[in-house]
């Protein structure tokens, strides 16, 4: 696994800069390993929900994780308001960054995620596949 830090500033969409960074980046599979920091607003869909809730701020992530590709990601987060209380689910665009994200991703060479239809679930699920034999 080879890792990759780095800090979006403020007024980032946090979803849409780490899909747009993956892209970029030619990743065919990568994870977030950690993610800290602070949001103006998030926009979470929350279990079992067809909408994505905004949530105003000002938040603090306390946890970020999920996997991502270039065919889509899959990111849940949870953040935590003034008074501490805590809510999470899928993050969704619109999230946007107060002070910063300080966010490391894992990129696995040798892997590609892609994402099919799953007709047990009816969503769009993480299929695993090798990209290049193992070395």
């Amino acid at each position: 696994m080879e890792t990759f830090p780095l800090r979006l500033p403020p007024g980032a969409d946090l979803k849409a800069a780490l899909d747009a960074l993956v892209i970029e980046k030619g990743w065919s599979a990568a994870v977030v390993l950690t993610g800290i920091g602070s949001l103006d607003l998030a926009t979470i869909r929350f279990a079992d929900r067809d909408v994505a809730t905004p949530i105003s701020g000002p938040l603090e992530i306390l946890s970020l994780g999920g996997t991502l590709s270039a065919g889509g990601s899959h990111l849940h987060i949870a953040v935590s308001d003034g008074d501490g209380r805590v809510v999470g689910g899928h993050l969704k665009e619109g999230a946007t960054v107060r002070t910063t994200a300080e966010i490391v991703m894992g990129i696995l060479p040798g892997w590609e995620f892609c994402r099919e239809m799953d007709p047990a679930t009816g969503y769009l699920e993480l299929s695993v596949n090798r990209s290049r034999p193992a070395d």
